[in-house]
């Protein structure tokens, strides 16, 4: 077998490893390799399945479960610069291509190898504290910045291209993609955008304050968020974390390299909008 795949599944949900073994024979019987973590393959039960930590020398890999194990796949992925194809196994699952009775259709796509890929842009960070020491990451969703504690809010100065906006009393401030726009951004009130516009997105959260709109921003644009009043955690993607306290800094750029997701549907995502948050497209007083 010279393909090979590599499979992330989220065992606590129902099914979770039925779909996951149906994909795999189905695969395995085209002579494509599958993989996965050891605890999976243990669920998995099938001996031809081997165990991988990473995706090296994988063309794809398919996640099996909602948004969050998603994004887990993706951060695997995005090592190895592959796309990811997700079934949906949660609740929303923006991220995801399939849901579990299209396990046929993603069987013979992948076979075939007729998905295309989609790119979706990313953001990184680089924070700094007063001490001088620095934490970086990524997200494809948003950087999320937040009270430490519940008793306190957070004073944060937000700047963009090096110019003060406004600075808040707040429980955070997202900085968020168009991916992003969907999800915790929209919670807070931001806009949706379309994922193919190239964009940044400053959502404060809870701020209180006469001004506190989300804004719009180039995907070129430096977004530096400074901790005037701290504690505060700073979440990627809920995925990877750190603390910080007053006095330190974060820059917010969009990242060189963007995410891969593999798409099997050419559905327009206001199709895919709709569906998800199921949207009335007909009004209380249609006739």
């Amino acid at each position: 077998m010279t393909r090979k795949v590599l499979f992330v599944v989220h065992g606590a949900r129902p099914n979770a490893y039925s779909v996951a073994r149906s994909a795999a024979k189905g695969l395995l019987a085209n002579n494509i390799a599958v993989a996965c973590a050891d605890s999976d393959a243990d669920q998995l039960e099938i001996p031809e399945v081997s165990t991988a930590s990473d995706a090296a020398g994988c063309e794809l890999v398919v996640v099996f479960g909602g948004d969050g194990t998603i994004l887990r796949g993706i951060e695997i992925a995005r090592a190895h610069d592959i796309p990811v194809l997700g079934v949906n196994l949660g609740h929303v699952g923006f991220l995801a291509e399939a849901e579990p009775e299209d396990i046929e259709s993603v069987i013979k796509v992948v076979v075939d190898n007729e998905w295309s890929v989609e790119e979706r842009l990313t953001l990184a960070i680089s924070a700094t504290d007063a001490d001088g020491r620095t934490w970086e990451s990524w997200a494809l969703n948003e950087f999320a910045i937040k009270k430490f504690n519940r008793e306190h809010m957070a004073n944060l100065l937000v700047s963009i291209d090096e110019r003060p906006v406004s600075q808040w009393a707040c429980d955070g401030v997202l900085v968020a993609t168009p991916t992003g726009s969907t999800a915790y951004a929209f919670s807070a009130g931001g806009p949706v955008v379309w994922p193919e516009v190239e964009a940044m997105l400053v959502v404060p959260v809870s701020a209180h304050a006469l001004f506190s709109k989300p804004l719009v921003v180039s995907p070129k644009s430096i977004v530096d968020v400074e901790i005037t009043t701290g504690p505060v955690v700073v979440s990627a993607d809920s995925q990877r974390n750190t603390d910080l306290a007053t006095g330190a800094t974060l820059r917010i750029v969009r990242s060189t390299k963007p995410v891969k997701l593999a798409r099997i549907h050419p559905t327009p995502f206001t199709e895919r909008l709709v569906a998800k948050f199921e949207l009335p497209v007909q009004g209380w007083r249609a006739q």
